[in-house]
């Protein structure tokens, strides 16, 4: 009855954020008084669970068939159903993000087992997995329970702590299979073109989201650019050499408002909101973004929100901890003046 986690891979590398379902299955394990069991699948998986083997899995399946190398939703999913019949773990966790859910979501499907995804807190109660997460854009916190033997759960990137580090533990590892033949899926992948540069969302720390009023940019633009035009090259200017620099001294990620990605400022990967990434970072500064409920449906858990926005009625002061009134434009060249001069220090 040991608790399964799904530890994701790129290239031979876990994804880093895969620690914290490794951290989050420790609660499950503690309670129930079983062990972890790390399944990695793909290219480097010996070594790789290895490594899960420091952060508290006690025991690792995997799984390094040449089928497995990319990952696939129809192999894996075949693979992680197998095992979870042939083992019946207490519990399979992933992290929430495009592959875990989808992962997790067919395995339970095919083993008929409850699925609770998107869970900020885990507890047990009475033997039964009880997850909380938060519903109607991040207004009310519901509870979910799985009555299943095994109850699969995804958790909302960065709500756990990752599990800590202890050099020298080694899991006992398991070898398994490719379930199926390879030449009987009907899709397969040729390449991955990474982002290179680019902080990931989902994954940072620190986010500085721009909004509609990046298009009150006071700079001129070039001549022959006029009306809609003239405010779209207004606020990409604002985005790459107002809030860009202020990201770049901090560490942090771009993000952006629907309003802005709908309107043309920046790409739809930047998209923060029930409509695009819900995240979770330790500080969101929302820059011009007057706050509507879909936005904060996806960084309303950040654990600082600092908002600056010339309209002091604005929803997102509501929300935030720390809030300056003022043109964005003014505040955020002296922000980053401040902290250049604060961290060179």
């Amino acid at each position: 009855m040991s608790v399964f986690v799904w530890i994701e891979t790129f290239e031979g590398r876990a994804v880093p954020s895969s620690w914290e379902a490794l951290g989050a299955a420790r609660i499950i394990a503690g309670a129930t008084s079983t062990d972890i069991t790390a399944l990695v699948f793909g290219e480097n998986a010996a070594a790789v669970a290895a490594s899960a083997g420091q952060y508290g899995a006690a025991n690792a399946i995997v799984a390094e068939d040449e089928a497995l190398r990319d990952y696939l939703l129809e192999r894996y999913a075949a693979l992680l159903s197998e095992l979870v019949r042939s083992h019946r773990p207490s519990a399979v966790l992933a992290v929430a993000s495009n592959r875990g859910r989808e992962l997790l979501a067919s395995a339970a499907a095919d083993t008929n087992s409850g699925l609770i995804s998107d869970v900020i807190e885990l507890r047990v109660e009475d033997g039964r997995i009880i997850g909380k997460r938060p519903a109607y854009a991040g207004k009310v916190l519901m509870e979910m329970r799985a009555n299943t033997a095994t109850a699969f759960v995804t958790i909302r990137g960065r709500a756990f702590p990752p599990a800590a580090s202890a050099k020298g533990a080694e899991p006992a590892i398991k070898i398994a299979a490719a379930v199926g033949a390879a030449d009987a899926i009907a899709t397969e992948i040729e390449s991955f073109a990474p982002e290179v540069g680019k902080i990931n969302l989902a994954d940072a720390a620190i986010i500085v989201s721009g909004g509609r009023g990046m298009a009150n940019n006071p700079k001129a633009p070039p001549e022959g650019i006029s009306g809609d035009a003239a405010k779209i090259w207004r606020a990409k200017d604002g985005f790459e050499n107002t809030l860009r620099p202020l990201a770049d001294v901090l560490g942090a990620a771009v993000g952006a408002s629907r309003a802005a990605v709908d309107a043309g400022y920046i790409a739809y990967d930047h998209q923060v909101g029930q409509t695009g990434k819900v995240v979770n970072p330790d500080l969101y500064i929302a820059c011009g973004i007057s706050g509507a409920i879909q936005h904060q449906a996806g960084m309303r858990g950040s654990k600082i929100i600092v908002a600056i926005n010339k309209d002091a009625q604005a929803p997102i002061f509501k929300l935030a901890r720390y809030g300056i009134v003022g043109d964005l434009y003014e505040v955020l060249p002296a922000l980053t003046a401040a902290l250049e001069q604060r961290l060179a220090n």
